[in-house]
């Protein structure tokens, strides 16, 4: 489309009160679009609306709840008109050996993930075929290299992947674009916090430098949103991971091979334990369940 065919449109973003949420938004306002924010944290929903150079709406809810999704949806098109672009971008994750996981936290972090997505999909689809519109799947490297300690995270993305597949060629013939973002180590609360627990650290530590690095969340943000100008099937954020699709196949190999060095040597420290919800979006939630 080109960003200019993008202006005055109305956008959808999940888990847009912080993170890469926030920061798609603010992409999306620089191509001119009226944007809606969807999410659990009202009040900071409400800050990076109130930065935005364009008509912004909030909507507090729980992306999992069809009910409260389907009215958002109703209240976003009776505002904003219908929307053109929807991004599923809501995530949260925990951290752990699965043996000892509690089943609470991890069936929740797939039915944020991944059923949250779907649900998303389910509300706004009635005005994504009614525009001729988009949706874009927030998914992650972790789609197709899974990491030990992180099975709910993984599953829910590669979940959330095949999900998006479906989707686009159910719809394909009625115009309506589906895309996948991969994207990578990005800045946000939850890769930070992850960070202060020294097993996940020291097994990111194994990756080879460049596929190690942490990007700025604007830079994501902007890589992301290319999906967007070009109604794209795939992104890449950062663009170089385009190369490690061909060799999927052997992503399991070599986290194998590491983990059965690493993981004996860090349990025996103490050190493989229970995260929690990583991340201010995912204590939100978890403050939200109670």
């Amino acid at each position: 489309m080109g960003r200019t065919e993008l202006h005055g449109r109305t956008a959808v973003v999940t888990g847009a009160a912080r993170g890469l949420g926030a920061g798609l938004v603010k992409e999306l306002a620089r191509r001119r679009m009226r944007v809606a924010l969807l999410g659990l944290e009202g009040e900071r929903m409400g800050q990076v609306a109130r930065d935005l150079p364009v008509e912004a709406h909030c909507y507090e809810v729980d992306i999992t709840d069809d009910n409260a999704m389907h009215r958002a949806a109703t209240a976003v098109t009776d505002t904003l008109g219908a929307p053109y672009v929807v991004i599923a971008n809501a995530g949260i994750a925990e951290g752990g050996p699965f043996t000892t996981s509690d089943p609470t936290t991890w069936r929740r972090v797939i039915e944020v993930n991944l059923t949250g997505s779907a649900v998303t999909a389910r509300a706004f689809l009635p005005g994504l075929l009614a525009s001729h519109g988009y949706f874009l799947q927030i998914a992650s490297t972790a789609a197709f290299g899974s990491a030990p300690l992180m099975s709910a995270y993984c599953a829910s993305k590669a979940g959330a992947e095949s999900f998006a597949q479906s989707l686009r060629a159910e719809l394909a013939h009625q115009s309506v674009g589906v895309g996948i973002a991969y994207v990578h180590w990005t800045d946000t609360d939850m890769i930070r916090d992850a960070d202060q627990h020294t097993a996940l650290r020291e097994l990111r530590a194994h990756m080879p430098p460049g596929a190690r690095r942490t990007y700025p969340i604007h830079q994501v943000a902007a890589w992301t949103c290319r999906a967007v100008d070009h109604r794209s099937a795939t992104v890449y954020a950062p663009p170089w991971l385009r190369i490690v699709q061909p060799l999927r196949p052997l992503l399991p190999l070599a986290v194998t091979a590491v983990s059965r060095r690493a993981l004996p040597r860090l349990a025996e420290k103490g050190l493989v334990e229970q995260t929690g919800m990583l991340g201010g979006g995912g204590q939100a939630d978890q403050e939200a369940q109670r």
